[in-house]
């Protein structure tokens, strides 16, 4: 779908309603209903699920993959496998009905032969990434499954070979022998929030994004792995009221902007002399490690490094034989240097690397020393995934945003940056899941109004040859509710060309006055303008729409994702500053159109959209008249280490930065209508960003709304909270908007 300049925004919003006009009144859309909360957020509603390719394995032959299917009729987890081409199940690869105790499978793996499974069918969640769980071995050719601990584990990992697992346990590795039975304890100092054995300590996981802090070599011989010592890391504690008579205190390390972090280090684990090495890194940027990842050589274990402010990465080579090292490539940014999974390890050791250093994300090769090759992609665009190199044809698969900003496309391309094909025709967002030998690709396509369609196409032409499963069910359900259209456009705010989008009422009328509700996130390299397939929020703002007659737009303004380097950059150290005069601007803007009610208008967002919203009721009392703010940071002093200083550098380095864009700052002027929300066991933005922003309301003598959801995190979820609290919001919006 195209976007326009805010000009002509007005026409395209004419046409749109003209068209809406004339079916709005046909005898199938007069029976349209509006939906609910309770459409949305019922426990067990199923009104709006999406059917999807539930945990997809292509298989090594490349001819067949797999899928994670639930037979309703027999209560059964089945695998099965389906041949790409004809789209026939050939084979179910284990059912749950078959094996004795077993009622269901959460999730599966492969060994890299295809000859065991190892399979998960209890998870109890610790943090936002890592779970402890319950998981079994199961041989393909026996049949036979075995328990592989009777503890909940950790990140249990098939050796390359399948004839061992190793895992974490209470801060400590293990390895298991499938052979024999054995399993061994190669960490005995591991303890709980002192010590950690190749699991990532609680900022790593979430703001690196990897919870498995250990790797196997090739062969299976070593193992290397990160040891976090937390030990001067400073504790935070979360009170859990629960249903007993008393509550209890959950404490953990939680390293806040300016503080202590985890001291890390690299180690390597000898399965041959049972020994163990630590790696010296200290003459690199290693104060992080935010990646491993061994190359084609036994012996060579890539690693990036990371100083504190994170505008350096070295990626270093350790020869694990001799305990040696190397830099191969470091990249500098004057801002931060973003940690990505793309590398990828050719035969021959040279490599695939993604940077922005031209000022776009592109992708790049180098030899196994380090020098540059080629740079595989140019433009002014980004590279927004990065799929894979076939080595039979040589071509490069990625994913880009070359066709708009707010749509992704599917591509293939020489190293050399030619012969580049577009392997996706239908505008929207595209993404790939590729054959193991790059015959093949299923396609997931939506866009605005097209739920999820999975296709099967031509890796080498993109060529569509069968589709394997669509929502037209879904699309058939929601014939019967009000649906208002997603109109795209750009909007010039600050010098810039923002995306843009609106919803308006599907009864629109040019001679009144609506309305106007901002939803944004804002955060550095997000996006919320996109042409996708809507969310849980998207329902509820279709709701809002067409049930209390109000006008949504989202605008992603200066600091968001995919519009090159600067773009996204020019936020730093001033977090909160440059996205909020953004989001002032926009509502004073649209609020010149005829059709906007300049007097009625909000904004609400969640975590890092809640500080947005609180920061632009209060920073601009004459240009909204609401606000509701979802589990926000409150000051950045309150958030974690690595992402705040990411953006933001030490508080101690830039201490304005941090207190002039924050909320606590401004609680002076509010003047309009404010909900606050929290979870009190939010271990990610903590309830104390709340709790101090309540208390400078209080202090400042100011009224508000204000709810705590016990015993919630981040999300904010769980058997009726949700519908409680979009209920909530409703009724906000609808007495104060």
């Amino acid at each position: 779908m195209a976007y326009q300049n805010f000009n002509t925004l007005k026409k395209i919003i004419s046409l749109s309603f003209l068209l809406l006009f004339l079916t709005a009144f046909s005898p199938f859309t007069a029976q349209q209903k509006n939906i609910t909360v309770e459409d949305i957020w019922k426990p067990g509603s199923s009104v709006f699920r999406t059917e999807r390719l539930e945990v997809l394995r292509s298989l090594n032959n490349g001819k067949e993959y797999s899928v994670l299917n639930y037979d309703r009729q027999n209560k059964a987890s089945t695998i099965d496998v389906y041949d790409y081409k004809s789209g026939e199940k050939a084979r179910t690869l284990l059912n749950s009905n078959d094996l004795k105790g077993i009622d269901f499978i959460i999730s599966y793996e492969f060994n890299k032969v295809e000859s065991k499974i190892l399979f998960s069918t209890e998870l109890q969640q610790i943090y936002r990434r890592s779970s402890l769980g319950t998981y079994y071995v199961y041989d393909i050719k026996t049949k036979d499954f075995s328990l592989v601990s009777t503890n909940k584990i950790q990140e249990p990992t098939f050796s390359n070979d399948g004839s061992k697992i190793a895992y974490g346990f209470e801060n400590n590795l293990y390895i298991k022998d499938l052979n024999s039975g054995e399993t061994k304890q190669i960490t005995t100092d591991g303890k709980k929030n002192s010590i950690i054995n190749g699991i990532t300590d609680w900022v790593y996981e979430e703001e690196f994004a990897f919870v498995r802090a250990f790797e196997w070599s090739v062969n299976g011989d070593k193992l290397a792995y990160i040891k976090f010592d937390e030990t001067e890391v400073s504790e935070f504690t979360m009170d859990i009221y629960g249903n007993n008579l008393y509550p209890y205190a959950d404490t953990f390390k939680y390293p806040k902007a300016g503080e202590a972090n985890s001291k890390v280090s690299l180690q390597f684990y000898d399965l041959d002399s049972g020994k163990t090495s630590s790696v010296d890194l200290s003459k690199y940027n290693s104060y992080y490690i935010p990646r491993l990842l061994w190359t084609e050589d036994n012996n060579l274990l890539s690693v990036q490094l990371a100083n504190r402010h994170q505008n350096v990465i070295d990626l270093v080579f350790v020869d694990a034989s001799k305990n040696s090292s190397k830099l191969i490539l470091q990249e500098k940014d004057d801002a931060y240097v973003d940690v990505t999974d793309n590398l990828t390890f050719l035969n021959n050791n040279s490599f695939f690397w993604t940077s922005e250093k031209d000022g776009w994300n592109h992708i790049y090769q180098y030899d196994k020393d380090g020098k540059l090759m080629s740079q595989v992609t140019k433009g002014p665009w980004e590279v927004t995934a990065y799929y894979g190199f076939d080595q039979s044809t040589g071509r490069v698969y990625y994913q880009s945003a070359e066709n708009g900003s707010i749509n992704r496309d599917v591509y293939s391309i020489l190293p050399s940056g030619k012969n580049k094909v577009r392997l996706t025709q239908e505008t929207g967002t595209n993404d790939a899941d590729f054959s193991a030998d790059y015959t093949y690709f299923i396609n997931t396509f939506s866009d605005t109004s097209t739920p999820y369609v999975f296709t099967l196409r031509e890796a080498k032409t993109g060529k569509l040859l069968r589709e394997i499963k669509n929502n037209n069910d879904l699309k058939n359900r929601l014939a019967s509710y009000k649906i208002s259209p997603k109109v795209f456009s750009t909007i010039n705010i600050n010098g810039e060309d923002l995306n843009m989008y609106m919803i308006k009422p599907l009864d629109f009328d040019e001679t009144k006055q609506y309305p106007l509700f901002l939803y944004q996130y804002s955060g550095p390299g997000s996006q919320n303008v996109s042409n996708s397939w809507m969310g849980t929020n998207d329902y509820w703002h279709e709701m809002l729409v067409n049930g209390q007659d109000i006008i949504i737009v989202c605008v992603d303004g200066r600091g968001t994702g995919f519009k090159g380097r600067d773009f996204k950059k020019m936020t730093q150290k001033e977090l909160g500053k440059y996205e909020v005069q953004d989001q002032i601007a926009v509502a004073k803007k649209l609020s010149e159109l005829p059709y906007i009610d300049a007097s009625r208008t909000g904004i609400w967002g969640w975590s890092y959209g809640g500080f947005m919203s609180s920061n632009c009721l209060f920073q601009a009392p004459d240009t909204f008249e609401m606000a509701i703010s979802v589990a926000p940071v409150t000051s950045w002093r309150f958030y974690d280490s690595i992402y705040t200083e990411r953006y933001m550098e030490i508080p101690q380095e830039n201490p304005s930065g941090y207190d002039n864009n924050s909320p606590l700052s401004h609680v002076d002027k509010l003047k309009g209508k404010f909900l606050l929300v929290h979870g009190s066991a939010d271990d990610n933005v903590h309830v104390q960003n709340s709790m101090r922003l309540i208390e400078a309301l209080v202090q400042a003598n100011k009224q508000f709304d204000w709810r705590i959801y016990p015993d919630k995190n981040h999300g904010i979820y769980g058997g009726n909270t949700r519908l409680h609290l979009y209920t909530l919001m409703t009724d906000f919006i609808k007495n104060n908007l």
